[in-house]
């Protein structure tokens, strides 16, 4: 067999890998197991998650592994980490009626398990409806008593609870809202209804919500307009108790004790195909395909087991990892599959690898981006030349909201990353159905996860040190890519500051990204004991020597002095001095899940502080306060961890991540030590 470092061993390696997963994972089998799941009502914490679950046990085991179905308390006593745990819930019917100024029915649950709000309470009454247009602040309310009232509203569910239900005495909420995207606007889905629900923390009054079709919300929005009164009478047939919660553990055993995990949540609404029976029937068809190539010896029995797991998102991977501390050492790395089904030309989508957190690099990430680039050659030339792919794909930065956000958090510590095909025009609705599947794109991704996690499983040296070289040629690769983007920017500048602003920003941006490429490469000797002394020194120059050059272009280009190992000037904002002496800690291993319960004990002042920080930066990305908390190792200054998440997202966000951890010390979710300031 060639060297490691040569392409040609790395053909041959995931070719003999590649090639028995692809002629025995079927992506008809694959959907065949998407409309099964898609029957089941998948709440977390309910009977119907748990028939799904027992459906994914009896598939598991009919395939030959050895399988769990493991049970959780569902109840407001039990906490895993950070998360308080919620109770069981299931609904028997519920219905809604307009019945003033004329009689229609709105919205039924044994038609569509969408109309009406998750975990809503039991309700039987007649209520006047009171139009909220959003219903997100204070002033929406003034003069307003809605008592023994209803609201509608597209605003923010847990918003309009605080203040029509909590502290306006409404008794319900009608909900009309959809998310909005670049491909998807709220009028664009008239008959479809957004998955919607309540999560409860235990004390307070849980009141009923229904979810109309815009085009049904309008109806009544026109009869507002037109001055009319509304009434509506509402049936909600459901119930509460302390129960369970259900994860479905797999495993393809390994000569030892680590383990490679695939993961992929089970929960949803009925019907929920894409999202996520498509991930959980990917799960089932990889795990089905490599027991039955193990079994038949076409595939060798792995060094390490391959764990997979259908989980309640993330609720469920918390649960399970907060009852398995001891195994989380032997957790090599992971795959999460989300939303990795959809027909890209009905669904608008691209089949995105999500990167890993800057704070947890890993190999995996370079291993399945260049796994997929062997499924990207199907298609030839006009000539038959070279080689393309028939579907879209792309890689985008961590994102975090699904299962690899608790994985890849630095106190778990297993890097794991994420497929999902984004956007998808249907998502959270009631056309989330099973024709807008595709066993293609379910086929392509139950592959990439197959060969990937397999690969994993069966690494010893020489996969190693091939995956060593591939780790330094994909970050040379990414260093170039971020030189060049950066370099346009510097020599267009048109005053001397801006320059060397940008030359400092392409040096610190540059000296982060090898840093965060070397520790991946690091991250290699969970495989083998490896000397990678070259592979380190290799790109510690690589990345000096072009740094160097781009300022040695700059400088030259632009006729400006540039000091060498110039810092970056101090933040003149008032919350800078606040982040220099503040060093967080966190109190919980693992993310935070939810957020709602702590939130709920704080006074109403601390919670509309809350609101207006969200408000504040709504334009921000979301995912920035989770990167922070990630940078959080109680080592390091808030002033630090900011300029840490600016590095790795390109955003400056100092002022929201100081207001924000300072909440957060005040719901007991961290620590601020303050540090004395230097004299």
């Amino acid at each position: 067999m060639p060297s490691p470092a040569s392409p040609v061993y790395a053909h041959t390696v995931l070719k003999s890998i590649i090639e028995p997963i692809q002629a025995e994972l079927s992506g008809e089998r694959a959907l065949d197991l998407v409309a099964a799941i898609t029957r089941y009502h998948r709440i977390q914490a309910s009977p119907g998650f748990r028939a799904a679950a027992e459906f994914a046990v009896r598939e598991l085991e009919r395939a030959g592994l050895e399988v769990e179905l493991l049970s959780f308390p569902a109840n407001h006593e039990a906490k895993f980490w950070s998360l308080p745990m919620f109770q069981e819930w299931e609904a028997e019917g519920a219905r809604l009626w307009l019945v003033e100024p004329e009689e229609r029915k709105l919205a039924d649950y044994a038609e569509s398990k969408l109309a009406l709000i998750q975990r809503s309470g039991p309700a039987e009454l007649e209520a006047e409806l009171v139009l909220l247009e959003d219903g997100e602040e204070l002033e929406e309310y003034e003069g307003l008593d809605l008592r023994k009232k209803a609201v509608l509203t597209k605003g923010d569910l847990q918003r309009v609870y605080d203040l029509a239900v909590e502290r306006a005495g409404a008794e319900g909420i009608i909900f009309d809202g959809m998310r909005e995207f670049p491909i998807r606007q709220r009028l664009d889905l008239l008959d479809a209804r957004q998955y919607t629900s309540f999560w409860w923390s235990g004390k307070e009054r849980k009141c009923f919500g229904f979810v109309l079709t815009p085009r049904e919300g309008e109806r009544l929005r026109r009869l507002f307009k037109e001055g009319k009164r509304l009434k509506i009478k509402a049936e909600v047939k459901s119930r509460f108790w302390d129960g369970q919660a259900e994860v479905v553990s797999a495993l393809i055993p390994g000569e030892g004790k680590e383990e490679v995990l695939i993961v992929a949540h089970l929960c949803h609404p009925q019907p929920s195909a894409n999202d996520n029976a498509s991930g959980a029937a990917a799960l089932l068809e990889a795990a089905r395909a490599l027991q039955a190539l193990i079994a038949q010896e076409r595939l060798s029995r792995p060094k390490r087991g391959l764990r997979f797991l259908l989980v309640p998102e993330m609720t469920g991977t918390i649960a399970y990892l907060a009852t398995h501390e001891d195994a989380i050492p032997k957790m090599v790395a992971g795959l999460n599959l989300d939303m990795v089904g959809e027909d890209q030309d009905r669904c608008g989508s691209s089949l995105l690898i999500d990167r890993l957190p800057g704070a947890t690099p890993g190999f995996i990430e370079p291993l399945v981006r260049r796994v997929r680039e062997e499924f990207t050659h199907e298609l030839k030339g006009f000539t038959n030349l070279g080689g393309y792919a028939s579907f879209r794909y792309a890689e985008v930065p961590f994102s975090g909201g699904s299962d690899h956000y608790v994985l890849s958090d630095p106190t778990v510590g297993v890097p794991t990353v994420m497929l999902i095909q984004w956007p998808d025009r249907f998502y959270h609705t009631s056309l989330d159905t099973v024709d807008k599947v595709s066993p293609k794109m379910l086929a392509l991704a139950a592959n990439l996860a197959a060969c990937s996690a397999y690969f994993v499983a069966n690494a010893g040296e020489r996969e190693a040190l091939w995956l060593a070289q591939e780790v330094v040629v994909q970050a040379k690769a990414a260093l170039l890519k971020l030189i060049q983007e950066r370099l346009g920017a510097a020599l267009a500048a048109d005053d001397e500051r801006e320059v060397r602003r940008l030359a400092l920003r392409l040096a610190r941006e540059g000296e982060y990204l090898a840093d965060r490429e070397a520790k991946a490469l690091d991250s290699i000797l969970r495989l083998a004991p490896l000397d990678l002394s070259d592979e380190r020194s290799e790109l510690s120059e690589f990345a000096g020597h072009e740094l160097a050059r781009a300022r040695e272009l700059i400088a030259r280009e632009t006729r400006v002095k540039l000091t060498k190992g110039a810092k970056r000037e101090p933040e003149p904002e008032p919350w800078a001095e606040r982040a220099g002496r503040l060093v967080p800690m966190r109190r919980y291993r693992g993310p935070l899940a939810q957020i709602q319960p702590y939130l709920r004990k704080l006074p109403w002042e601390d919670r509309e502080a809350w609101h207006r920080l969200r408000k504040d930066f709504k334009d921000k990305p979301g995912i920035l306060p989770t990167l922070a908390l990630y940078w959080a190792d109680g080592k390091r200054t808030l002033a630090e961890i900011i300029e840490l998440v600016e590095l790795e997202s390109g955003e400056q966000a100092g002022e929201w991540l100081v207001r924000h951890f300072e909440l957060l010390e005040k719901m007991g979710l961290i620590v601020l030590n303050r540090r004395q300031p230097a004299h």
